[in-house]
């Protein structure tokens, strides 16, 4: 069973940064591609970037939001910058434990594993 678990959210002011992580237990992320999602209230989830051997991101969050990875910590990190309060939600990570990102990588319904979430609240 892949357990994926986010970590690194928190309550930030506009135009801040945090990174967030995502890790998991009994598992090697290193050749699955991984996406972030965010969930803001009433709202649906909506898919913020995926990593395989290339990045997507959607466009709301391109040039502020990097994703990485870091293999010999089997971990994958979202980083975001001058974030704004239309950022705030629970970010999740997801994967369907294949080497590349689907093509619509943005549709929830191509993952299988996700995570927990992470809050994440921008505001003053």
């Amino acid at each position: 069973q892949v357990q994926l678990v986010e970590s690194g959210g928190g309550l930030v002011q506009p135009g801040g940064s945090l990174r967030l992580s995502c890790a998991t237990s009994g598992y090697t992320l290193r050749y699955d591609a991984v996406a972030w999602f965010r969930q803001a209230p009433g709202k649906e989830r909506e898919g913020v970037s995926c990593v395989d051997t290339i990045t997507f991101y959607a466009d709301s969050v391109k040039g502020r939001f990097t994703i990485s990875r870091d293999n010999q910590k089997n971990a994958v990190y979202l980083h975001m910058a001058s974030l704004e309060p239309e950022d705030t939600a629970v970010y999740y990570c997801a994967t369907n434990l294949y080497p590349r990102c689907p093509t619509a990588w943005r549709n929830k319904g191509n993952y299988n594993h996700w995570g927990q979430g992470t809050q994440v609240t921008v505001s003053s």
